[in-house]
């Protein structure tokens, strides 16, 4: 499973969005009958789901579970406010909460109810985009680095600048998302990956252009396996698939670049417009729950952001650092935030990146 999201909010890509959620032969979900038992309406990450999990909480809760799942943050977005979905618990990422919130598309979240939350872990507490937990609970969490072939380079990649090492070139890749690139030439030019300085953003983006000939591929669903088949020698990408990339090839290994980089989560939140708010407040607080989250983990290879999980998982989980970083990396990473008026830039650039 990799991570789809791109974190991009231009008018273009959202207005498209719009318009093809108004297009989609697709129905809404259905009031329920008083009959029957309730209903939730789950919309989350296409991987995101097990079905083992999903009827554990029908059963004890004697309730039926809807999942449909979406592929990007903006497809998410875009029909929470097309008023069309029906939906009532939500999978946005951690810079997507604080966008719906502002929209007004999020209800607060009733505590009581959510009595898991004191088990978060203390660095996904007080996140930037909702320091109270008001609206969204981090569910699953990571960072993203390098993952490289120990047996062809031998020293690991220490700098994000390594990615521009001409020895290998064609052996290299990158996500296919624009701020998590771009993110990575701030870095390495010593810039805050937020930065909204339109000159630090047009050095990134010429340090791009440079970079762009020694690339492989911008791939954000498939960096692992090119990892796995040997396609690549280093791939910037998500910790958890380059986690599970090392359970095909052994020689594979994980690092945070000394600059630091990026670190996300993924939230639990419920739609304002969710007509079963308290069932879904009782599934956030079950998908939370050390046994369920635990199951999660180790299935998809993401840290969980119930602190208890981590010393539940087997050893050669708990201890890979491409799941759980070492603790010295955390004072080294940064939440990507919304830059406001400053994406302009970021898009300009990631045009020109593309076309060059």
């Amino acid at each position: 499973m990799n991570r789809r999201w791109n974190r991009t909010l231009s008018l273009c890509g959202l207005f498209c969005c719009l318009l093809a959620v108004g297009c989609s032969d697709s129905s809404p979900p259905q009031a329920n009958d008083s009959s029957d038992p309730p209903t939730l309406y789950y919309f989350t990450w296409s991987d995101y789901v097990d079905p083992t999990i999903i009827s554990g909480f029908e059963q004890t809760h004697h309730a039926r579970v809807v999942v449909d799942t979406f592929s990007s943050n903006e497809e998410l977005l875009a029909k929470a406010q097309s008023g069309m979905t029906g939906y009532d618990v939500v999978v946005p990422s951690d810079f997507m909460a604080g966008i719906m919130s502002r929209l007004g598309l999020l209800a607060d979240l009733d505590m009581a109810r959510i009595p898991n939350v004191r088990y978060l872990e203390d660095a996904l507490q007080r996140l930037p985009f909702d320091p109270g937990n008001r609206f969204a609970i981090p569910y699953l969490w990571g960072t993203v680095g390098i993952g490289y072939d120990s047996e062809v380079m031998g020293d690991p990649p220490r700098s994000w600048e390594a990615l521009w090492n001409p020895k290998y070139s064609g052996r290299i890749s990158m996500l296919n998302d624009q701020r998590e690139v771009f993110g990575v030439a701030l870095k390495a030019l010593g810039h805050s990956l937020n930065s909204q300085s339109e000159m630090e953003i047009r050095q990134a983006r010429d340090k791009l252009i440079n970079q762009k000939p020694l690339v492989k591929a911008y791939s954000s669903e498939q960096f692992d396996q090119l990892l796995v088949s040997g396609e690549v020698v280093m791939a910037h990408g998500w910790g958890g698939p380059v986690a599970r990339a090392m359970r095909e090839r052994s020689s594979i290994r994980y690092i945070i670049p000394e600059e630091g980089g990026t670190i996300w989560t993924d939230c639990l939140a419920v739609l304002a417009s969710s007509s079963q708010k308290t069932l879904a407040m009782d599934f956030i607080n079950y998908l939370l729950d050390a046994q369920v989250a635990t199951q999660t983990s180790q299935r998809l290879l993401f840290a969980s952001a119930n602190r208890l999980v981590r010393d539940r998982l087997p050893s050669d989980i708990r201890n890979n650092t491409a799941v759980y970083p070492p603790g010295e990396a955390m004072s080294r990473m940064e939440w990507i935030e919304d830059v406001s008026e400053a994406i302009r830039y970021y898009d300009r650039g990631w045009t020109e990146l593309k076309v060059h």
